[in-house]
């Protein structure tokens, strides 16, 4: 007689117990997507975040700094040398690439900006040359 149906308790015949072999290793656990790395992704965002909170007080004062230079350099070199705004961006240090300028001419103002962070301006006051104009 064939027995199509799997030996157990319902069938009566008794299950056949077939013990593990004694070398071999116990059975791994299967990565899931992100292979185990999702907790250290995590942890490096959350301590990037702390660092970017702790460092932006002086990101802010570095880019106040750097506006404000370039508004003042800006504006000498248009309405004092008399050259273009282009060429004035010439001027500026090494690591002001951030830092853009723009000009009213109905005004004589030169504005140093760093996207996001800090705008600062400078007029030009005849013989006293360009002065900053204090922050509101």
């Amino acid at each position: 007689m064939n027995n199509i149906n799997p030996p157990g308790p319902t069938t009566g015949e008794p299950l056949a117990a077939t013990p593990p072999p004694a070398d071999a290793p116990p059975p791994r656990k299967k990565p899931g997507r992100w292979g185990g790395c999702l907790p250290w992704a995590i942890i490096v965002a959350v301590l990037f975040a702390i660092f970017a909170i702790w460092k932006f007080p002086a990101f802010k004062a570095q880019a106040e700094l750097g506006s404000a230079y370039a508004a003042r350099v800006g504006c000498s070199c248009r309405y004092v040398q008399g050259r273009s705004l282009e060429s004035c961006q010439s001027d500026f240090e090494p690591g002001m690439d951030m830092v853009s300028l723009s000009e009213d001419p109905a005004t004589r103002t030169v504005t140093g900006s760093v996207p996001l962070l800090a705008s600062r301006s400078a007029r030009h006051a005849g013989a006293s040359g360009c002065l900053l104009r204090p922050e509101n």
